[in-house]
């Protein structure tokens, strides 16, 4: 379908300038993807070809010769769900796609049909009046998989520890009050002990605990004492234990697998481990976020401001309302907070540390602890984009502070001049009323 459109030159009373002669936009759904291609001549006058494609395979592919055919390679579509994925997986070797988020290309109510929403989109993109999101290279996107589906896992085993801890505190077994990791090796060996035997045996739990664990053997013994696991609750622990075994080897794979394709970069994001707080697996999640390429981002506030870790303007009339953090960064923000809590903790590279505590007495532990997050996020910016170490300008202030100048009363300023041989007979202290 071929529609023919003059547009007003002028809306509003400002010009709107055509950036895009030939572009296209695309309103995607599960099934159908609506698509219009803008061209505009010499005159501003806009020719709009639309069509609809389904989103399977071959359609997609008729969709992208459609799109060459018109010398159309410039397309903007919304991040609708997982929908947009497939489309930009078959278009982005040959076809410059943008992803934006629905919020800015939001037609107005009542006039909204997928057709319309397609020629909106396209009369935005024309105008170069959208904010694309930003979209990794492909081996990113597939780290980012991986690295999201781990968390997923992660997630799913905490879950299941918490089920096996209140299975723990239904039927009365207190080890978790008394050993440091109810999943540690002795906890584990003495609980495997409790649900495999029909009574227990003091001496068989001793010889089960391990390294300072054999410190606590009385309490271990006391708080197994007239303990009785019913059998419900046995059969939930057994299932609850084999899943989180499960779990741990579905992780492992899944680092591992990380791992094997970062490391032909691993010399781009090495020295990111060299932050306080930041492990190899933390930067490795990082990274899949982010990307290696930081000219992604206009600095390093912008990122920040991606990650969520900044907060939102929102003043009118002179009046500041809520300034609060926005719901951007899911993956990345949590990661960052994490590490910024080793990085306050950690006893041998007190930087951030000093940092958090100046912070925490204004403005409190939480708001602390985003400060530090964002500031450790500026360090990996500038590492990825310099490729230097992490060596802050502040570090030598911070970590040697200069002495403070000292105060001097009368007297101890007359001793002074004394003491660099001046003659003090004649100098008169005050007299206190």
């Amino acid at each position: 379908m071929t529609v023919n459109v003059t547009p007003p030159q002028y809306i509003g009373g400002f010009f709107m300038k055509i950036v895009h002669k030939i572009c296209c936009g695309m309103d995607v759904h599960k099934d159908l993807i609506v698509a219009t291609i803008a061209v505009t001549d010499q005159d501003l006058v806009t020719d709009y070809i639309q069509k609809s494609f389904s989103s399977q395979n071959f359609d997609l592919l008729l969709l992208k010769d459609w799109l060459k055919a018109h010398q159309c390679f410039e397309v903007a579509m919304e991040s609708t769900g997982k929908y947009w994925i497939p489309v930009f997986n078959v278009l982005e070797d040959e076809i410059n796609v943008h992803i934006v988020h629905p919020k800015y290309t939001k037609a107005i109510k009542g006039k909204k049909t997928d057709k319309k929403d397609s020629k909106w989109i396209a009369d935005l993109f024309k105008h170069d009046l959208l904010k694309f999101s930003f979209i990794p290279p492909k081996e990113i996107r597939e780290l980012r998989e991986l690295s999201r589906y781990r968390i997923k896992l992660v997630n799913m085993r905490s879950s299941e520890r918490n089920r096996y801890q209140n299975s723990m505190t239904v039927s009365n077994i207190g080890l978790a009050s008394i050993l440091t990791d109810p999943f540690g090796k002795s906890a584990s060996s003495i609980m495997k002990e409790v649900l495999t035997s029909s009574s227990i045996d003091d001496a068989k739990i001793s010889k089960l605990l391990n390294r300072s664990a054999k410190k606590k053997t009385a309490a271990v013994l006391e708080s197994l004492k007239g303990s009785h696991v019913e059998h419900d609750q046995k059969l939930k622990m057994t299932i609850a234990s084999k899943h989180m075994d499960n779990l741990d080897s579905y992780i492992n794979d899944i680092e591992v697998e990380m791992f094997k394709r970062l490391l032909p970069h691993a010399g781009q994001f090495t020295h990111l481990t060299t932050i306080p707080g930041i492990s190899t697996m933390s930067a490795m999640i990082i990274i899949s976020e982010i990307g290696l390429d930081m000219s992604q981002f206009e600095s390093d506030k912008q990122l920040c401001c991606w990650a969520g870790l900044t907060p939102a303007n929102n003043e009118s009339a002179n009046k500041k309302k809520s300034v609060r953090i926005s719901k951007a960064g899911t993956y990345l923000r949590p990661i960052l907070i994490q590490c910024a809590l080793c990085a306050v903790a950690c006893k041998s590279e007190t930087y951030f540390a000093i940092k958090y505590n100046r912070i925490k007495k204004r403005r409190g532990h939480k708001k602390a602890i985003i400060a530090i997050a964002r500031m450790m996020l500026t360090s990996i910016y500038n590492m990825l984009l310099t490729g230097e170490v992490f060596n802050p300008s502040d570090y030598d202030s911070l970590k040697n502070p200069r002495p403070a100048k000292p105060s001097y009363t009368p007297e101890s300023a007359v001793q002074y001049l004394a003491s660099l041989g001046v003659d003090t007979s004649s100098i008169k202290l005050p007299v206190d009323a």
